[in-house]
C-alpha cells in the first residue's frame, strides 16, 4: 500500500458495480442491527478496517461488505490523504519525467495515485466477497508485545473464511496490489513492463501489509499516548 508500485481506477468503476450487483456471492441475509454493524465496519483513515479488540469477530453479510468497501474506497477521508502524499512524493521526485513538473503533471500523477488506490481496494473487496474470506484486521485478543506482534504478522498471510475460524491465504491484498500496478502501466509513459511492475508491487505488500497490521494492533497505545500528551 506505500510503495509507487502499489498504488491503485478506469477498472474501478466495473468492479465497484460488480461488487455492489453480486452481493459478493455470499451471505443474502439482512444485516445486523445498527450499533453492531458500526462496532463491525471500523475504519481509521491510517490503517484501514479493523474489529476492535472486545468485539467479537462476526461474518459479514453481502450488504456489510458493500458498507465496507464504499467507507474504506470513498467516504473515508485517509485514502485523499494518501494520493495526495504519495503524488507530492512523485511530484518532487519527477516520477515519469515525460509528465512535466507544473500542474498538469502533478495533476497526472494524483490521478494515476487514486486509481492505482481505487482498483487496488476493489479488487481485495471484489476478490475477498466472492470466495467469503474476512478483508479486515481483527486485534489480537492476547496480551503482551510479542505474542500481538506475531498476530499482527502472521494475519498478513492468513485470514479467516466465513466461519471466522479457518484460515485461509491472505491472497487478495498481494492481487489488488498487482491490479493496481499494473493496470496503471496503460496509462503510465515510457516501456513499462507491467509483468516486473506488478510483481514489485505484490513483493512490496509484505512489509507494508505487515507494517500497517502492527500499526493497527497497537494504534490503542500509540494514540493512547499522543492524548495523555495533548491533555498536559
Amino acid at each position: 500500500m506505500v510503495h509507487r508500485s502499489t498504488g491503485w481506477f478506469g477498472l474501478a468503476i466495473a468492479l465497484s458495480l460488480f461488487c455492489a450487483a453480486s452481493g459478493f456471492a455470499q451471505d443474502a441475509q439482512p444485516s445486523s442491527a445498527p450499533s453492531t454493524e458500526n462496532s463491525q465496519l471500523k475504519v481509521n483513515w491510517l490503517y484501514g478496517s479493523y474489529v476492535p479488540k472486545d468485539v467479537p469477530l462476526q461474518p459479514l453479510d453481502g450488504h456489510m461488505r458493500v458498507k465496507l468497501y464504499i467507507r474504506s474506497t470513498y467516504t473515508t477521508w485517509g485514502i485523499y490523504v494518501k494520493t495526495l502524499f504519495f503524488s507530492i512524493h512523485d511530484q518532487v521526485h519527477d516520477t515519469y519525467p515525460e509528465w512535466g513538473d507544473g500542474f498538469d503533471g502533478f495533476a497526472k500523477r494524483l490521478g494515476t495515485r487514486q486509481a492505482e488506490f481505487v482498483i487496488q481496494n476493489s479488487t481485495i473487496a471484489l476478490g475477498d466477497g466472492l470466495v467469503g474470506w474476512e478483508p479486515r484486521y481483527d486485534r489480537c485478543r492476547c496480551r503482551g508485545f510479542w505474542p500481538r506482534t506475531r498476530h499482527a504478522v502472521v494475519r498478513n498471510f492468513v485470514t479467516y473464511n466465513s466461519t471466522e475460524t479457518s484460515l485461509r491465504p491472505q491472497l487478495m491484498p498481494y492481487l489488488g496490489a498487482f491490479a493496481g500496478s499494473v493496470t496503471a502501466t496503460a496509462w503510465e509513459p515510457g516501456n513499462i513492463n507491467w509483468q516486473v511492475k506488478g510483481y514489485q508491487a505484490a513483493i512490496t505488500q509484505v512489509p507494508v501489509g505487515m507494517g500497517i497490521n502492527w500499526i493497527s494492533e497497537f494504534a490503542p497505545e500509540i494514540f493512547g499516548v499522543f492524548r495523555k500528551h495533548k491533555k498536559k
